[in-house]
């Protein structure tokens, strides 16, 4: 029977006493750890973190691990702190409420740890150590500690009872000592042995056989060759006592062996008939497309054979037909232009081909390069704090070949608000310095000073654009063009049938032709935001999808059918633009602002004024059903565009679906009053609330809109 596997995580960067520094990195260790550890697609353990505790409710919650393991269970301690030497050389781990000169009743001792490994049931533990080791003196004491903290003999092996334990520290030498009773070094430094331990679970890199999955062992060497590439002077070390090999992840980096192709296949591709040989490529380059990687790479090795060996037009053909499975990653260079240190820009590799080509893993060249693999490519996140110009690669690997996607851009100080400038006044004339009068001689009177004119005042210069923001393209995209025409084409085609309709005014308004105007006003509106060329990237976009989401109801008159249609093409156009704009990416986030909540709660009450109408006509007649039914559609409709909009990213692409989704609303809300049946039975108190929420919506997105472009 398999047993569980438990891991607790004992993260303390915060301290009571001053003379221990906090430490920065626990916390982000405790979380990243156990979010690999809790993903079941890396590994299925049962993870319990503890944060910045007291010494003896850490020691409970240890206890509590390994009394509780039954002899299958596979447990794991990880601790991120402080490790302390006593004058008599005995290893501690500070808590929260740690003093340096009584470290037996404060911190918690090596020697207790390895006492409850002892009298655990389980024959697989391993304890993991992220500390940065001193010694501790007395006050006044000034003495700065060298030399080795040998870690591993607070675990002496042995004394187990064949049960199998690990221990893997991430340094065993002092990196921290005290002076009196504080640190010498205080400088808080990132943890690279846990950050090496995630990323090598995450990734698979660890998995330095390609079986799927990561042994211990394994892991080890990871961690050595990682930690010690990203800092020499610290060695990691390991004292492991295990039969056999204890598997702790899975891994993605699986090697996928060739299935050999049939016998016939074979010999077609051998055979001494060169037009044989040819249709045996054929056939090859069909399962080279196959689902099933083993089928694809068994073709592909062959393909490569007749390539490097058959004569000329064969071997081109082959060739050509290998070609279609070579590694491809879109795009070729990732540019982040300028980036303001401290942010974090994600860019996304995808990969394209036949499976076999996106069968890939992923490689940065440099620690600042964060890279995570995704459906379809890898999401690149930047981790660059240098001031200057980068330039890094990710090496893009698979069964077929490998490719490297180029990395760059410039990092820049966040920009310092301008002072505004004083306002320049117009210089006084200096007085003449005032003397008593003279008798004799009486002195001639000079001429007044002419008046000093005051500069006229500088016009203000337009504020540049920030660099960041690129401008729009002058050459309108293809696709937004075609959505901006199929836009106006609803809106022509709806201006016909509304005259049609209507032969006079009191017609237009009796047979129900002034519930086309709102609908041709927003789908003219949106046809020009597809055309201007500030507007769409992503606002024409934004109003052409919201606006379309209520075309897909079905009801109101045959006639709309074409008029829907075309906004439905329109709004698919508009997304083809925006995804072949590589400067837009959509995404969703969560809400932020009074603006967006507010519209929330606007399209909420439209909502319940739609479901309070569907109720009376329910009551009404039960041959109002089928339109009470429409209500509940049209108000099921409206809540998933709110909401939507909401989390839509960027901003004003959800801005301006919330834009299309009142105005959408609104033209429902207008066809369903005219339908309503003349009757006092039937208030219409539900359509006002529902008018008056989408018009609400309406409103409180032009405010949104206004803020935007302030």
């Amino acid at each position: 029977m398999t047993g569980q596997r438990r891991a607790l995580i004992i993260a303390n960067g915060e301290y009571d006493n001053p003379g221990l520094s906090a430490l920065r990195s626990p916390a982000a260790d405790a979380e990243a750890l156990a979010s690999v550890l809790a993903d079941r697609d890396v590994s299925d353990f049962d993870v319990q973190v503890v944060r910045d505790e007291t010494a003896h409710v850490i020691a409970s919650r240890v206890e509590d691990l390994f009394a509780d393991s039954a002899p299958d269970d596979v447990v794991l301690v990880h601790f991120s702190c402080h490790g302390l030497k006593s004058e008599s050389g005995e290893l501690f781990f500070a808590a929260r409420n740690t003093r340096p000169e009584r470290l037996a009743s404060s911190a918690v001792p090596a020697d207790f740890v390895q006492r409850c490994m002892r009298m655990s049931r389980s024959r697989s533990i391993v304890l993991l150590l992220d500390c940065c080791y001193g010694g501790a003196f007395g006050r006044g004491v000034a003495v700065r500690a060298t030399g080795e903290a040998n870690v591993l003999d607070a675990f002496p092996g042995g004394g187990l009872g064949g049960r199998g334990r690990a221990v893997i520290t991430a340094s065993n030498s002092i990196e921290y000592a005290f002076e009196g009773d504080h640190l010498a070094d205080d400088h808080a430094r990132p943890s690279v042995f846990t950050s090496a331990l995630v990323e090598g679970l995450r990734t698979g890199d660890a998995d330095r056989d390609e079986d799927g999955w990561i042994a211990l062992s394994e892991l080890y060497d990871y961690l050595f060759d990682s930690v010690r590439e990203r800092n020499p002077n610290q060695t990691p070390s390991r004292d492991i006592e295990m039969q056999g090999e204890l598997y702790l992840a899975r891994s993605r980096r699986r090697r996928i062996k060739p299935s050999p192709v049939p016998a016939d296949l074979r010999a077609a591709s051998e055979d001494p008939n060169m037009f044989t040989r040819l249709g045996a490529v054929t056939e090859l380059q069909r399962r080279l497309t196959s689902e099933n990687l083993s089928v694809a790479i068994g073709a592909h090795e062959v393909l490569t054979a007749m390539a490097q060996t058959d004569i000329q037009h064969v071997a081109e053909a082959a060739d050509l037909a290998r070609q279609e499975a070579l590694v491809r990653a879109e795009p070729e260079v990732v540019v982040f232009g300028e980036v303001v240190r401290g942010s974090r820009p994600v860019a996304r590799i995808r990969l394209e081909g036949p499976p076999i080509a996106r069968a890939c893993r992923f490689t940065a060249s440099h620690s600042w390069l964060r890279v995570t693999e995704v459906d379809g490519g890898a999401e690149i996140r930047l981790d660059q704090v240098e001031i200057g110009a980068f330039d890094g690669r990710v090496t893009v690997t698979g069964p077929t070949g490998e490719v490297a996607v180029r990395v760059e851009g410039q990092v820049v100080r966040e920009p310092e608000p301008q002072p505004a400038p004083e306002p320049r006044t117009a210089p006084q004339p200096v007085p003449e310095p005032r003397t008593e009068p003279r008798t004799e001689p009486r002195p001639v009177p000079s001429p007044p000073p002419e008046p000093v004119l005051a500069p006229a005042p500088e016009t203000p210069k337009a504020p540049r654009p920030p660099a960041e923001l690129p401008a729009p393209s002058l050459k309108p995209d293809p696709f937004a063009v075609a959505a901006g025409l199929f836009a106006f084409a609803a809106a022509v085609y709806l201006v016909v049938i509304a005259f049609q309709v209507s032969s006079s005014v009191e017609d237009f308004f009796e047979d129900g032709g002034w519930t086309l105007s709102p609908l041709i006003v927003f789908a003219i509106g949106a046809g020009i935001a597809m055309f201007a060329p500030r507007t769409r990237r992503t606002v024409g976009p934004g109003l052409l999808c919201g606006l379309a989401m209520l075309s897909v109801v079905p009801y109101g008159p045959v006639v709309l059918v074409l008029a829907r249609g075309c906004l439905l093409v329109a709004a698919a156009w508009a997304l083809v633009s925006v995804r072949r704009d590589r400067s837009v990416r959509l995404g969703l986030g969560k809400p932020r602002g009074a603006l967006t909540f507010a519209a929330l709660v606007a399209g909420i009450g439209g909502v319940a004024g739609l479901v309070v109408e569907a109720g009376e006509l329910f009551a009404y007649s039960s041959s109002r059903a089928d339109e009470g039914a429409i209500y509940l559609v049209v108000a099921m409709t409206l809540l998933i565009g709110t909401v939507l909009g909401a989390f839509l990213r960027p901003a004003a692409f959800g801005v301006a679906f919330h834009g299309g989704v009142a105005g959408g609303g609104i033209v429902m809300v207008c066809m369903l009053f005219y339908a309503l049946p003349s009757s006092s039975r039937v208030t219409g108190a539900g359509w006002g609330i529902a008018l008056g929420m989408v018009l609400s919506l309406a409103v409180v997105t032009g405010f949104a809109a206004r803020k935007a472009k302030g």
